[in-house]
């Protein structure tokens, strides 16, 4: 028979080991816990830079519009170099759209379009980006806010070949209102003017649109999405 003492011995041999594998265990989940978060948070940017979400302003649309026009009055840039791996164009953002051009800006800074590719091309029609399948870009559209942009068409700006205009969701379309996140370049030689009013133009290719016409140039498949993923980097610089 055991003695008295070599059983506590034992007990406690048992207990101590018990209590190490609980703190194991809240341990590894809280690790897990902790790497989820900075998941959640620290979003790859084409798989290279890690961008912080949580300092991003989440803005409902009630609140988009006096955002917007506070935010063009300190970010008054008009230049933005957009990097492919075909070269880079430049557009010219115009004042008059003034949420359009804003919302641009500040997408742009984030660097949401990093994430994203030319998702649609329709040869000799339009070259379209700002979507992709990342999750990268999915994280930074729930970052963003959920909103819609007021149509902003003006007539001084028609659909001409190589105009910057903004896309809009077909089942949201109550007022020809815009997406926050997808914009398409013309490039129809003799312009779309079919979508004039329907679609805002917000900017112009100023230079580079030989590599716009390479990405135009693209297979795709059944859906227009290119069968080579072009990404892009936008780089605001005026």
């Amino acid at each position: 028979m055991k003695s008295p003492f070599y059983i506590l011995c034992l007990l406690t041999i048992l207990l101590s080991c018990k209590e190490n594998k609980d703190n194991s265990t809240k341990k590894s989940k809280a690790e897990k816990d902790t790497i989820a978060k900075k998941i959640e948070v620290n979003i790859p940017s084409n798989g290279e830079t890690d961008r912080d979400l949580s300092k991003i302003k989440y803005l409902e649309q009630e609140e988009f519009i006096p955002f917007m026009k506070e935010y063009a009055k300190d970010n008054q840039e008009s230049i933005v170099d957009v990097e492919t791996d075909f070269g880079t164009f430049t557009i010219q953002l115009f004042p008059e759209p003034v949420l359009h051009k804003a919302n641009f800006l500040r997408l742009a800074k984030l660097g949401y379009f990093d994430t994203t590719v030319f998702h649609r091309v329709d040869d000799n029609f339009v070259i379209q980006g700002g979507n992709s399948d990342r999750m990268a870009t999915y994280q930074f559209r729930k970052a963003v806010g959920s909103y819609l942009i007021p149509n902003e068409f003006n007539k001084k700006y028609p659909h001409d070949y190589g105009v910057v205009s903004a896309a809009k969701y077909a089942d949201q379309n109550v007022s020809n209102a815009s997406s926050p996140f997808e914009f398409f370049v013309v490039t129809k030689p003799d312009g779309a003017y079919h979508l004039d009013e329907d679609h805002t133009v917000f900017g112009k290719v100023i230079k580079g649109m030989d590599v716009v016409e390479k990405i135009d140039d693209l297979e795709t498949d059944e859906s227009e999405w290119p069968l080579r993923n072009v990404g892009m980097v936008a780089k605001v610089k005026r």
